[in-house]
């Protein structure tokens, strides 16, 4: 799927999950559900990152460029060096290793373990990074026209603000880890959720997606899953545009209603 798609789905997996979790009697903080559907907006956009046209490989400039590249070098060396007799040969490394649940699950756990022992700036980055990503995804057509700096200074304000927010008592900082030292350990949940539906939004394209090496199906170890082919879409087609896509936003609609209470 494109950038706006996957940004959607990952807003709308976050109010989901929010509105299972009031429902089960453990209502969610508001600023955990806002800054967690945030976060899980961009980090649906994260597994493109071995992508050189994709939308986070251009949203930090040279940064985010040179990462790309090297990003796309290691996942094609693991693709080799993993690969059954059934796996495809392949020049690149788009769509193999960051688009698998283990490397969802370890920048998530990368996360978690960089707000534990990073403080409040390692905490603010991880805003900042995500909130960029988020506006790039969800307000694609502004980000587009926008000068990069401007998407920038809003990711930046975001962050900081959001931080503020989450640190008064009650708020969510310390949600689900209590412990004193423990607060934002919670960041990477939302990170895994947005890879994990990047992926699933993936697989329901023509390639489908190999979410779940390294188990080895037949004589293949990075199996695209995906439904029969003949329920599969082209990325950007008019199935995205015109039927997921206000699909998420009506599911993220509920689901932020019901995570509030209101339904």
């Amino acid at each position: 799927m494109m950038g706006p798609a996957h940004s959607l789905s990952g807003a709308a997996a976050w109010l989901g999950v929010g509105a299972a979790v009031t429902a089960a009697g453990h209502e969610m903080p508001w600023p955990v559900l806002v800054v967690g559907a945030l976060i899980c907006a961009g980090a649906a956009l994260a597994p493109d990152l071995d992508h050189k046209a994709a939308t986070i490989s251009r949203a930090f400039g040279p940064i985010s460029r040179g990462l790309c590249e090297v990003i796309d070098k290691i996942s094609y060396s693991v693709y080799k060096a993993t690969r059954k007799p059934g796996d495809a040969r392949r020049t690149g490394g788009h769509r193999t290793l960051t688009h698998t649940w283990v490397w969802a699950v370890l920048i998530g756990a990368g996360t978690s373990v960089l707000a534990l022992v990073g403080g409040r700036w390692a905490v603010l980055g991880i805003l900042f990074v995500h909130m960029v990503l988020a506006v790039e995804g969800l307000l694609w057509r502004a980000a587009r026209v926008s000068s990069d700096v401007l998407v920038w200074l809003l990711g930046a304000t975001s962050a900081w603000i959001l931080a503020d927010i989450l640190d008064k008592p009650g708020n969510g900082a310390d949600w689900l880890f209590s412990a004193p030292g423990q607060e934002y350990l919670w960041l990477g949940v939302p990170i895994i959720l947005g890879a994990l539906v990047h992926d699933i939004g993936d697989a329901l394209t023509v390639s489908g997606c190999p979410i779940l090496w390294p188990i080895p199906i037949g004589r293949k170890r990075w199996y695209p899953i995906g439904p029969p082919k003949a329920m599969r879409f082209r990325a950007g087609s008019w199935v995205e545009l015109k039927v997921l896509m206000p699909v998420f936003m009506v599911l993220g609609g509920v689901g932020g209603l019901g995570a509030l209470g209101i339904i």
